[in-house]
């Protein structure tokens, strides 16, 4: 018996080594799957003001089309005789919580807007037609989402 001192002390070590790489390793999963999730909830929200955008460019009246002046114009479009709400709120940037960056044109008007996240973006491809640009992104900061008439 005296030569097994100190073996369940190994085993118990080992056993915690063991438990303390799954918990690392489940916890990195964890974060991967959370930024995965707010990729995807900046993808939706980033199409949403594209979109928004596009409703507020194509309803002016008459033939002259104009981008709004700030986001908060796609939450009410007065310019009608019946008012349309092209945006039902401002969404705030997933990433820090914070507002969007604002695109702006050479007239100041705004086309689009970004993440103003600097982290490396783990979505890479699979993107739809109209982003395809968004898989050469650097960074989440480099996710335009712009509408521009054709």
């Amino acid at each position: 018996m005296q030569s097994q001192h100190g073996f369940s002390y190994v085993v118990v070590m080992f056993l915690v080594a063991m438990l303390s790489l799954a918990a690392v390793r489940a916890q990195q999963n964890t974060l991967t799957m959370e930024r995965r999730d707010k990729e995807a909830e900046v993808l939706w929200k980033g199409i949403a003001y594209r979109e928004a955008i596009r409703r507020y460019y194509e309803s002016a009246p008459g033939t002259g089309k104009s981008y709004p002046q700030e986001l908060s114009d796609l939450l009410l479009d007065n310019r009608l005789v019946r008012p349309t709400r092209p945006l039902r709120k401002l969404y705030a940037d997933p990433f820090t919580g914070g507002a969007w960056g604002i695109v702006r044109n050479e007239n100041g008007y705004v086309i689009g807007v970004y993440p103003q996240s600097a982290r490396e973006p783990v979505k890479r491809g699979g993107f739809p037609p109209e982003l395809a640009a968004l898989a050469k992104a650097k960074r989440y900061s480099d996710w335009k989402f712009i509408y521009q008439p054709k």
